[in-house]
């Protein structure tokens, strides 16, 4: 791609930087009979395929058939929370998708420090948040810029920091941008926020920097920030928020006059969007609460929100959150305490209390969320695509009236897939969380 010449000086990843060779092309031939087990760390890895190297440094197959002797269907990976029962079939374990893909990946860019967030600008470069607090312009073929000037400082430690960005189909004419971070609040305590600014012409830097959303109360907590931002067909903006995790301020998931734990529906311009609900004695902004950690969220082909939150161990969830709900954290959980102890009183359902449309026990760790629109791959439209940070794959599930009928897990070893997202050319594209993240292109293999 011909660059601007008024843009700053680009960068381009150093191939021998990546402790993976870069521009690979891997060729994947995906049955739906996944891993469950990774034998070097004695946990079950739900679902994938093992890396077998081929042909030159460039190019690795992976090789399903190797790897049968260590591996099992991740449906009979035992559960860390045993004796629980699914409320409804599928809404855990569905059945395993058999189809027969191949996919090719191809690294675009790398030596990202721990990337969180990325949108796709209309003329093909992507924003990219990482999360010591920089946003960087990636170009098509690789080239990496200077962090952008002008954004508001970010708590950085623990899992804070810059997190998510996204703009709107008026990008173009607007050149407005929408970001959340871990905003420093003073005395050790942080909180989820989000901002919004202009990039300048030459995506140098950011003008017209305003905070229009600051998570209540703020905690002495590194955990649990969320954060997705959505666009709703209507304009509006979900923003996931997270519930800190230690328990005293995991309790606010379920106060209605906090903003931990919840999605909240904002206008993009400040203040909660019109037509929320009435929550008595809640917060004007407050969409649905008693979340734990959503780092998930998308508009579905329904055009409703969905989203994946964190479980604690087990208990990751999928969810379509309705105006007013409430999904139950932490009174009703699918998962237990990393103890091993149960969550409260262990329970899985309460009258007033939304259950998951589906959960995961063992956790896939959730982070990032697209439903499948492109023609790249036809027989994946309306499939939901969730990245699994413990488990290191692509979660890819289908869906028929709301509810999940099949599920299959892809590119096992890929990395931490931090992001998910849908190119406008439909290629599926991926973030690794990692000190040196990288963005992965995949395609069909031919």
């Amino acid at each position: 791609m011909r660059q601007n010449a008024n843009l700053p000086t680009w960068r381009r990843p150093d191939p021998a930087s990546s402790p993976r060779v870069k521009n690979k092309r891997i060729s994947v031939m995906v049955r739906a009979v996944v891993i469950a087990a990774v034998v070097m760390v004695g946990l079950p890895c739900h679902g994938a395929f093992a890396a077998a190297q081929a042909g030159d440094a460039g190019e690795q197959v992976w090789d399903l058939a190797s790897q049968r002797g260590i591996a099992r269907d991740f449906n009979a990976a035992r559960p860390n929370a045993r004796g629980q029962t699914p409320a409804f079939p599928n809404q855990t374990r569905a059945p395993v998708i058999k189809d027969d893909v191949r996919l090719q990946t191809r690294v675009i860019a790398s030596s990202l420090e721990h990337p969180w967030g990325m949108a796709e600008l209309p003329d093909g470069r992507w924003l990219v948040t990482e999360r010591p607090g920089r946003l960087r312009i990636v170009s098509a073929d690789g080239a990496v810029s200077p962090p952008v000037k002008g954004l508001p400082a970010v708590d950085a430690r623990g899992q804070g920091g810059l997190l998510d960005v996204a703009v709107r189909d008026d990008f173009a004419g607007t050149r407005r941008v929408w970001w959340s971070f871990a905003e420093p609040r003073g005395g050790g305590t942080n909180a989820t926020a989000v901002a919004t600014g202009v990039l300048s012409p030459d995506g140098a830097a950011m003008s017209d920097v305003r905070v229009i959303f600051r998570q209540e109360p703020p905690w002495k907590s590194t955990l649990h920030f969320g954060s997705r931002l959505a666009f709703a067909p209507d304009g509006a903006l979900f923003v996931t928020t997270g519930e800190r995790s230690h328990n005293e301020p995991r309790k606010l998931a379920q106060d209605v006059t906090a903003l931990l734990g919840k999605v909240v529906r904002l206008d993009p311009e400040g203040g909660p969007a019109r037509g929320n609900p009435h929550i008595p004695g809640g917060r004007p902004e407050i969409w649905s609460w008693g979340h734990r950690n959503l780092q998930s969220a998308a508009i579905g082909p329904d055009g409703a929100l969905w989203t994946v939150e964190h479980g604690p161990r087990g208990g990751d969830e999928l969810n379509r959150p309705q105006a007013g709900r409430n999904h139950g954290w932490p009174i009703i959980t699918y998962g237990v305490e990393y103890s091993g102890q149960k969550v409260g009183e262990g329970r899985t359902s309460q009258e007033g209390m939304e259950q998951p449309v589906y959960y995961w026990d063992p956790v896939i760790a959730p982070s990032g969320l697209a439903f499948y629109d492109g023609k790249l791959f036809p027989t994946w439209r309306g499939s939901a695509l969730i990245g699994a940070l413990r488990d290191e794959t692509l979660v890819r599930l289908t869906l028929r009236d709301g509810k999940v009928t099949g599920e299959a897990r892809y590119l096992k070893g890929i990395g931490r897939v931090r992001d998910v997202r849908v190119a406008r050319d439909g290629a599926i594209m991926l973030l690794t969380d990692a000190n040196d993240g990288e963005i992965i292109r995949v395609t069909p293999a031919p």
